[in-house]
């Protein structure tokens, strides 16, 4: 087994005080590795990073247009929000509009990531809800499926129909028999793969292209439908909304708990997988900003690019105390 390389260096002045290794992968439309880091046979749960492909049978089944949703709606589908007003206010709908509540959602309550949002329930005295769940629009995803299919409302349960269709479409796209899978923070199962399964599946829906099938039409509507609208992806501030902005809304890119990273790139038609293996979310931001710059893709000049990419690290008092940038595996 090939070990992780170092891929982010945390310097302090001229010292090297940290360092985050990890494994990555880029494959193309062919499923063949292009570039890869450490051990692309190394099996990860991608967590939230793999939220397109379990959004994959909404949009295919048909269950997404009998529905009404918009492109926004499936962003959402994709995402690990702020829970913030656009968030709530679009889930709150959704669900209604499906005869659903708070209440069926099975992704458990979480403060709201938005501060205003969290603010203003403290001060209103208001509880925290399941709608305010980073994961809530992947489980309205979820119930809206659930719904079209006819099926019982325990949709996270591991041999319910959403589910058999999550873990057949990422097999399918991975090209693997997943080895086992976890229990996400939102309840739902989550299949593993290698990073190399994952590099795959990312590179299928890169060079999806609607009106190629039932599948690639899901898979490119769901990748556009990110890239366009990056803010319900994630929200202000964070690095997905950000990087994708600033790559033009031309890439795809998610984040997932533990520092799991995924890249959807259509023009090169390239998948890329990412994992820090001591799960340092700042580490997954910096080398995936790394990768993309390698690729061509994201500019190391742009204003949002230098927060992840050689981000000056200050103090308390605004001083430039050190620096993030990635290793020189990654340059």
């Amino acid at each position: 087994m090939t070990k992780a390389v170092p891929m982010t260096e945390i310097w302090r002045g001229d010292i090297l005080e940290s360092v985050h290794s990890g494994h990555a992968v880029v494959c193309n439309a062919e499923g063949d590795i292009v570039e890869a880091w450490g051990d692309p046979d190394a099996v990860v749960l991608p967590r939230s990073s793999s939220k397109m492909i379990q959004a994959l049978p909404l949009v295919e089944s048909g269950a997404a247009d009998a529905a009404g949703l918009t492109d926004k709606h499936l962003a959402l589908s994709c995402a690990s929000h702020n829970a913030s007003k656009i968030h709530n206010d679009m889930v709150t709908a959704w669900l209604s509009a499906q005869g659903f509540s708070d209440d069926d959602l099975i992704c458990g309550p979480q403060e709201p990531r938005d501060i205003g949002i969290r603010d203003e329930l403290i001060r209103c005295n208001d509880p925290v809800c399941r709608v305010h769940n980073n994961c809530s629009g992947k489980h309205t995803g979820f119930l809206t499926l659930t719904k079209h299919l006819g099926a019982e409302r325990n949709y996270t349960d591991i041999d319910h129909p959403v589910q058999k269709a999550v873990l057949a479409a990422h097999e399918d796209l991975t090209h693997e028999t997943s080895p086992g899978y976890g229990i996400d923070g939102c309840s739902a199962p989550n299949h593993a793969s290698t990073l190399k399964g994952m590099a795959r599946a990312m590179a299928f829906f890169a060079a999806a292209r609607e009106g190629q099938g039932t599948r690639e039409t899901a898979a490119a509507r769901l990748r556009d439908a990110m890239a366009k609208h990056p803010e319900y992806v994630a929200g202000e501030g964070r690095a997905c909304t950000n990087l994708m902005r600033a790559m033009g809304h031309k890439v795809a890119i998610k984040t997932g708990a533990e520092a799991y990273f995924i890249a959807i790139l259509p023009e090169q038609k390239l998948g890329v997988a990412l994992k820090i293996i001591d799960g340092g979310t700042r580490a997954s931001e910096n080398a995936i900003a790394a990768i993309l710059a390698k690729l061509g893709v994201l500019d190391p000049a742009h204003p949002e690019t230098a927060k992840y990419l050689d981000a000056p690290i200050r103090n308390w008092d605004g001083l430039q105390t050190g620096i993030m940038r990635a290793s020189p595996a990654l340059r």
